[in-house]
């Protein structure tokens, strides 16, 4: 299914994931936006809510690298190194971003990073039609996890909250992507699942 090469490529991408700046091509968004006055409780609000953006986006990462190492159609692996590559951009600015509110990165991030690519190796081993409906998914779900956030920023923080506008447009076209690759439509209990498991991710996160 795959050879040891491309193994060691994901492992080096991995440690670049975790322990390695983020680089972006893009303009990050909101960066010509003055940093707003908040009282210190704010401020960390905003600080916790990136770190659990930061550590979707490590997730992310994960789960598109395992998938692309046990996908078989050359079309679905270009879409998820496609989609990794704005994902490393996301993490990019979500780092940053966290660093300006003083706040910290997650201390779990290497153990979301081994559980999410597990996971997304084991999806691409279902075959591609299933490996892109569960990105597809993941998508949709971190969409409607993005618009909870810019419910919860507080509202001067116009910088973090055009970060993650920019961040909910990219996913969302993830997952038209994805099904226009061939993705199919997970069952019921298989969203339920990632449902869960994301929200165990989250809710740890928004404090370790």
């Amino acid at each position: 299914m795959f050879d040891l090469d491309r193994l060691i490529i994901a492992f080096d991408k991995g440690l670049r994931t975790l322990f390695a700046p983020a680089q972006s091509l893009r303009r990050i968004p909101g960066d010509e936006l003055p940093d707003a006055e908040m009282p210190a409780s704010r401020r960390a609000l905003a600080a916790a809510l990136m770190r659990v953006n930061h550590s979707g986006e490590i997730c992310a990462q994960a789960l598109y690298q395992g998938q692309a190492l046990t996908a078989r159609d050359s079309d679905a692996k270009e879409a998820l190194e496609r989609a990794a590559r704005e994902e490393t951009e996301h993490l990019a600015w979500t780092e940053r971003r966290i660093g300006e509110l003083g706040g910290r990165k997650s201390v779990l991030n290497p153990l979301w990073y081994a559980g999410s690519f597990a996971i997304g190796a084991a999806a691409g081993l279902l075959g591609d039609k299933w490996n892109l409906g569960f990105l597809a998914e993941t998508e949709q779900q971190v969409v409607r996890h993005l618009e909870g956030h810019l419910q919860t920023l507080p509202e001067e923080d116009q910088k973090s909250r055009a970060i993650v506008e920019q961040m909910k447009d990219d996913e969302a076209r993830h997952a038209t992507t994805a099904f226009k690759h061939g993705g199919a439509e997970l069952p019921a209990p298989a969203k339920l699942a990632m449902r869960l498991s994301s929200k165990v991710m989250t809710k740890t996160a928004f404090w370790i």
